[in-house]
């Protein structure tokens, strides 16, 4: 079988695939279906420093290839995660990484001081569309991206900081290099962008919140794109998401540059859907005699080029 290991950021991976923020939980529900030790990693539900019960419901919409999520980060907040789902997730030998966010930098800078040295990555949340401060707010204009990049970086000294990046930018190169230059170890994308679905007889937004964040298959070909141009922006690693349910998709990420990808509206398609990706990858690499997986990330080749 191939080798499906990857280090990022100096984090041993037994394969690329990692469970994507806010469609895995803390892991024990899908654990129940399956091992999760077979995972690359899991990155937790969006952590704030107090608990969130998130927006008011409906907060899910569906759309044709898409669904749409207005949660709002509900979650138990950091000290119920150290104290009741950090251990269970360290015991599945997997990466942990903790998806943060905050509503001011002392915000974000108390959270990733509060995990240092406890899980394996943090991943900075500054794309949520779905919470009216924080969030997106900080994630949209490269001067703010840089802000708070380096305000989280430096209540940190032992665990790798990743940026995850706003696709409702103007330019996902420069606040990439932005991301950079604040001082992250590696940068994750995309998050949702930003949608809306309505209900033709109330003539009212499905959503409670008005708009929602779209994730899905839909979004992959945008997702494919915004990889390959921050991985031509930046010297960190990049791990990718958006749209993937099978491992081509997986591969279309890789090819074009990351290092790792994330899985999210698949799990809840298909419970099964991150095993499966695993399998595919190996066959994949297997038919075509590939014997280490990182020997095709960035090995993109434009039309036109030799």
């Amino acid at each position: 079988m191939a080798n499906l290991k990857v280090n990022f950021c100096g984090v041993e991976m037994k394969n690329p695939v990692v469970a994507a923020s806010g469609t895995f939980g803390f892991g024990k529900e899908f654990d129940e279906i399956y091992d999760i030790g077979v995972l690359g990693g899991v990155s937790t539900k969006g952590l704030t420093l107090e608990p969130r019960l998130g927006n008011p419901t409906p907060r899910i919409a569906e759309g044709h290839g898409v669904i749409l999520n207005a949660v709002g980060l509900q979650n138990p907040g950091v000290d119920v995660f150290l104290k009741d789902d950090l251990d269970f997730l360290k015991s599945k030998h997997i990466a942990v990484i903790a998806n943060v966010a905050g509503k001011t930098l002392d915000d974000y800078a108390g959270i990733c001081e509060k995990l240092d040295g406890k899980v394996d990555m943090i991943e900075l949340n500054i794309s949520c569309p779905n919470v009216k401060c924080g969030g997106m707010a900080f994630g949209i204009k490269p001067e703010s991206v840089r802000e708070v990049t380096k305000v989280s970086k430096s209540a940190m000294k032992k665990t790798p900081l990743m940026v995850k990046l706003s696709p409702n930018v103007e330019s996902i190169a420069a606040n990439a290099a932005a991301a950079q230059s604040g001082g992250a170890d590696a940068i994750s994308l995309i998050n949702t962008l930003t949608g809306m679905v309505v209900d033709v007889e109330r003539r009212r937004p499905l959503i409670a919140n008005n708009t929602g964040g779209v994730s899905g298959a839909g979004v992959k070909p945008i997702a494919v794109r915004m990889v390959w141009e921050a991985c031509n922006a930046v010297d960190i690693p990049v791990m990718g998401m958006g749209g993937i349910a099978t491992a081509e998709d997986a591969l279309e990420f890789i090819i074009a540059g990351a290092a790792a990808v994330q899985v999210g509206t698949a799990n809840f398609t298909d419970t099964l859907a991150m095993p499966k990706i695993i399998e595919g990858l190996n066959a994949w690499l297997d038919a075509r005699g590939i014997a280490d997986i990182n020997e095709l990330r960035g090995t993109l080749r434009l039309n036109g080029t030799m």
